[in-house]
């Protein structure tokens, strides 16, 4: 059994990975829901859709969404004169329609996007990390905005300040997500923004301490390639909470939570047992290269 905490489009490729590599119910994926948006009527969760669409080999080549999507909705509302600087395809919208309907029946999140991820065939577990709710806000000159309008408005351009997880402190980690945790053999922090992907989800009390618990290894893979982000804000956010874009910056984020780490370059002088290999997960071989990579130090830390 493979736990995975994940969020954003890393997280979901390695997890996707290891998915393929795993039988049928060896694998669940803790995923951040502090992204998550109310838009167009619906109750939209990014990370945990994303995942499930990796999961599902149904994601679109832009890195979001569903392969082959029709647009008809937003073009609609387009033509209406309405807002639609959050884009959802046809499918998407629709997936996100049945969580909503369940949500508002009185449905916890973690259940409310079961429902997602059974019809697409999907044989692993996505967990929302909390049905409460919890979302990022970003500051920046400017003022703070929710994180979804600062990525997606201001195309992430405005220098970032602070980050502030609010609801965090107030929130329950998903009974399902402990319960993943503690039964697991093997724990993998994707490489995902540490700030915004994985922040939230330890920042909701019970997961560090259960992850501290885990018989299981915690193993990182570090989002850095070359020493700088591959894809989105991960280098902004880092810098403005004061860590390194490095393998050992990675390992100061997780603050003493690690067993091992797999990045492309080595850190001196850490507890923590570093696997240096190439980290780019660029086609499909070269993620399935890397999960085996990341089975293979969990294997190894476990005996």
């Amino acid at each position: 059994m493979v736990v995975v905490l994940a969020g954003g489009t890393g997280g979901a490729k390695l997890a996707a990975a290891l998915y393929h590599q795993l039988g049928p119910g060896e694998l669940a994926v803790i995923a951040n829901t502090a992204d998550d948006v109310e838009v167009h009527g619906v109750h939209v969760s990014p990370d945990p859709d994303l995942v499930t669409y990796w999961l599902a080999g149904i994601i679109d080549e832009r890195g979001w969404g569903i392969r082959g999507d029709s647009w008809r909705v937003m073009e609609a509302l387009e033509a209406a004169g309405r807002p639609a600087w959050f884009r959802l395809g046809d499918r998407d919208l629709a997936m996100c329609l049945i969580r909503t309907e369940l949500l508002r029946s009185g449905r916890r999140l973690t259940e409310a996007h079961a429902a997602v991820v059974d019809p697409l065939g999907v044989h692993a577990e996505v967990i929302p990390m909390s049905d409460d709710e919890v979302r990022i806000y970003v500051q920046t000159p400017d003022g703070s905005r929710p994180f979804q309008e600062f990525m997606n408005l201001e195309h992430p351009t405005a220098p970032v300040e602070t980050v502030s997880i609010r609801g965090a402190a107030e929130a329950a980690p998903s009974p399902e997500a402990l319960a993943a945790i503690e039964r697991a053999d093997a724990i993998v922090i994707g490489p995902s923004n540490p700030i915004i992907s994985i922040g939230p989800i330890l920042a909701v009390p019970g997961i560090r301490d259960a992850l501290r618990a885990a018989a299981a290894p915690v193993v990182a893979v570090s989002p850095f390639v070359g020493g700088r982000a591959v894809k989105g804000p991960t280098d902004a956010f880092m810098a403005a909470a004061g860590f390194e874009r490095s393998a050992g910056g990675i390992i100061a984020a997780y603050d003493g939570l690690l067993d091992g780490l797999v990045a492309d370059e080595d850190v001196a002088g850490t507890p923590v047992r570093v696997e240096t290999t190439d980290t780019l997960m660029d086609d499909t071989d070269a993620r399935v290269r890397l999960a085996s990579v990341v089975l293979e130090v969990a294997s190894r830390l476990s005996s």
